[in-house]
């Protein structure tokens, strides 16, 4: 079963990819939450070409990605789950809430070490908001993180289920919470209880650090609810806050070539962690808040 879900696991990942972001980019079309600022075409062609990138790289250097960690530490019999007796089912949901809090930890982490900041600056670099945004990163981060998650799968001993489901998912959910799509508030408010909407990631991508600093969940937003991260709304409301980084608003330095060289050429700004301030009174309680 395992090397069935292994040998098949490309076409699954592609065909989920495929559908949800085709889903995505046709409700923003039909149905957008704000007005891009920056033109459309240059950043989805910068876009889709670091996500070509970040592919091939992470094909060579992890060929087996973390569908092949699982299956080695089942293979093995190492980590927590294949050490201790469970069902089935309690081990594959188990592994992917603490694959899902590992990947929260590890985002939180990308914005308290200066060097780690310095790769994930890229995310936050684009100047508007959309569907493409959530699978813009660095190339030098996702080999880190693609580290960081085989060790976890390792350390857990997840099953090669969890891990492709964790994995679709998590795909599924970051191109979801960073489209540019009108969710009703009603809805927005009860679904941000179970999983990340884009208007509560959207205040992760504003361009004030207190902000910033907040509300870093991909998927299951309660990590953000448990550890004092949480912030419901943007100062300035969703229609006219600053999407992106005080440092980089010039929209020349968003091409695929600048971008790559980003993290060694290009200031870090005021973004470390130590900016997330919590104001008396402010949003960061109120899980149901409505947005402009």
């Amino acid at each position: 079963m395992s090397q069935f879900i292994i040998d098949n696991a490309q076409w699954v990942r592609l065909g989920f990819f495929a559908t949800i972001f085709g889903a995505m980019a046709l409700w923003e079309i039909l149905d957008e939450r704000r007005e891009l600022r920056t033109a459309k075409g240059r950043r989805w062609a910068t876009n889709a070409g670091i996500i070509v990138a970040d592919s091939l790289i992470l094909r060579l250097i992890f060929p087996m990605g973390a569908l092949g960690a699982a299956y080695f530490a089942g293979s093995m019999g190492w980590g927590l789950f294949n050490v201790m007796s469970m069902p089935y089912a309690v081990a594959v949901i188990g592994a992917f809430v603490a694959l899902d809090f590992v990947v929260w930890l590890q985002h939180v982490v990308f914005h308290a070490v200066p060097a780690l900041w310095k790769v994930h600056m890229m995310h936050h670099a684009d100047l508007d908001f959309d569907v493409t945004t959530g699978t813009r990163f660095h190339p030098i981060e996702m080999v880190i993180s693609m580290g960081i998650k085989a060790a976890a799968i390792l350390l857990l001993g997840a099953p090669v289920v969890a891990v492709l489901i964790f994995e679709v998912i998590l795909n599924a959910t970051s191109m979801f919470n960073h489209a540019n799509i009108d969710i009703p508030r009603p809805a927005d408010r009860v679904l941000r209880l179970f999983v990340v909407t884009p208007d509560m990631h959207r205040v992760h991508h504003s361009v004030e650090p207190k902000e910033t600093n907040t509300n870093f969940g991909f998927n299951l937003p309660w990590w953000d609810y448990l550890f004092g991260t949480y912030r419901a709304q943007p100062e300035a409301g969703h229609e006219d806050m600053q999407i992106g980084l005080k440092q980089l608003r010039d929209p020349d330095k968003n091409t695929f070539l600048h971008l790559l060289l980003l993290p060694f050429v290009d200031p870090a700004g005021d973004y470390d962690i130590s900016h997330r301030e919590i104001d008396e009174g402010s949003s960061e309680t109120e899980v149901g808040a409505d947005g402009g």
